[in-house]
């Protein structure tokens, strides 16, 4: 049997900024959530570093007739990151590739503009990044997330969430500087699991603690 460790995802930012502040070394730094759960988490680590906080949406592109292989993905910012290896496997051409990830991008500009209304993404270039997420499973979605904010020209990227997986943490250091996860559950079941209130979080929730 499990219990949860978080009562809600407001809990598990206050838990999650403590031990970043503990460690410090994050002057400067930009906070950079994954919509919509870990907008939640992400704005109590943002208050206590008295950092900015801004959101990465990304969208993975699936391989035509294997959906669930990704062949790149698309986020915030027009960032399209291509994994060749699977294009060349999957014998996907250029013309394929760019109908999809058109699509994608219009998806990703139009979550942009909801959340963000008409402010521009937060500068990234030469800052510590400070990636935030209510919990990681696969790390599928994270993973692409990094990629793309790793062509933006951070100082440095530090994965920060509440719960994951031990292997996944352990496999993202290859993406992230550095990667800071409060439990390593085993067996992990699934993000959820681990808080009280995992009640999905409403987009105008994710606009106004943007706005605050």
């Amino acid at each position: 049997m499990f219990s949860a460790v978080f009562t809600d995802r407001s809990h598990a930012g206050q838990e999650l900024a403590d031990a970043l502040e503990w460690r410090g070394g994050f002057d400067g730094a930009v906070i950079v959530a994954l919509p919509r759960g870990g907008v939640p988490v992400g704005f109590e680590v943002a208050r206590r570093l008295d950092a900015p906080l801004d959101v990465i949406v990304v969208r993975k592109l699936g391989t035509p007739g294997h959906e669930e292989l990704a062949m790149g993905a698309v986020a915030s910012g027009d960032i399209v990151v291509r994994n060749e290896g699977v294009i060349s496997a999957s014998g996907v051409d250029d013309e394929t590739f760019e109908t999809i990830a058109t699509h994608k991008r219009n998806e990703v500009r139009d979550r942009d503009r909801l959340f963000r209304g008409n402010r521009e993404p937060l500068a990234v270039k030469g800052k510590t990044v400070v990636v935030v997420d209510d919990g990681i499973a696969t790390g599928s979605t994270i993973r692409a997330a990094l990629r793309a904010l790793r062509q933006l020209g951070p100082k440095r990227i530090v994965v920060a969430v509440p719960v994951a997986p031990p292997d996944t943490v352990s496999a993202l250091l290859d993406l992230a500087d550095d990667v800071l996860c409060l439990h390593t559950p085993t067996p992990f079941m699934a993000v959820g699991s681990w808080y009280r209130d995992f009640t999905q979080v409403p987009d105008n929730e994710v606009r106004r603690l943007l706005a605050t």
